[in-house]
């Protein structure tokens, strides 16, 4: 078995976006134990200043940005913070609605497309120079398994995502030969306080169906543990793409769900 890799002084900064809950904040907390400075970036100022004292508490280092990653300006300012970084993880994005095509709302589709999609790529252009500098990067881009397959009632979120994992697909076409990695994590069904509640727009009963009778979805920490692992290889060693679903769940349609 191959052990983690500690990150080199060139490359210890791991920027993650949408740090603020979820996935990302279980991310950002796994990587400073890693080893990583890790920068949370998230709209939620008070969430990733909280998270930042609380790892730095912990022996971390840690800094929090409030960073909208849908506004191309301040992405180009924020980026002009670093010379170098090691790590990014694009993982702000979400779902919202469930509608079938038919009636689904035409500002959800396009708000997720900015975010999942438009977002990452803002993230992704603003440091590619200083992943590249480090002599040793890596970017993550966390899609869904919606980005791999479809589902009714899912279309504005499976179209961001099939989109943002072309785009992660294309991007590694296009750097090879230069020393960043470019890896993609897909999660199944996870189970976080926030992600299907939003989608919902709050509505608690909604949410909850989504998750009914799954006895162990995934999760964030799940998924972080998975993303931590994919960073922490070896550097000539990529993991294009790992798809992780809890036990439960066989494909976007068929979950097993106890009486």
């Amino acid at each position: 078995m191959t052990a983690p890799a500690a990150p080199s002084a060139a490359s210890r900064i791991a920027v993650v976006t949408g740090a603020s809950s979820g996935i990302g904040a279980a991310t950002a907390r796994q990587l400073a134990e890693a080893g990583y400075r890790v920068v949370l970036t998230a709209r939620r100022t008070d969430r990733i200043e909280a998270l930042a004292k609380e790892l730095g508490a912990a022996g971390h280092e840690a800094t929090a940005y409030a960073l909208d990653v849908t506004d191309r300006a301040a992405v180009d300012e924020f980026a002009t913070a670093f010379k170098t970084i090691g790590v990014l993880v694009n993982n702000a994005g979400g779902a919202l609605g469930a509608d079938p095509v038919a009636s689904g709302d035409p500002a959800e589709w396009r708000q997720m497309y900015e975010t999942n999609v438009i977002g990452t790529l803002n993230v992704t252009q603003a440091l590619l120079p200083a992943l590249t500098a480090s002599g040793d990067g890596t970017v993550v881009v966390l899609t869904s398994t919606a980005g791999h397959g479809t589902y009714e009632g899912g279309a504005g979120y499976v179209a961001a995502k099939h989109a943002e994992h072309v785009l992660a697909e294309t991007l590694r076409l296009e750097i090879v030969g230069t020393p960043v990695r470019v890896i993609e994590v897909a999660p199944g069904m996870v189970k976080t306080d926030e992600f299907a509640l939003t989608r919902f727009g709050g509505d608690q009963e909604k949410a909850a169906k989504v998750y009914a009778g799954v006895a162990e979805p995934l999760t964030a920490d799940d998924v972080a543990d998975t993303i931590t692992w994919a960073i922490t290889r070896p550097s000539h060693v990529n993991i294009d793409l790992l798809v992780v679903r809890p036990r439960a769940q066989a494909s976007n349609t068929k979950v097993h769900r106890e009486s």
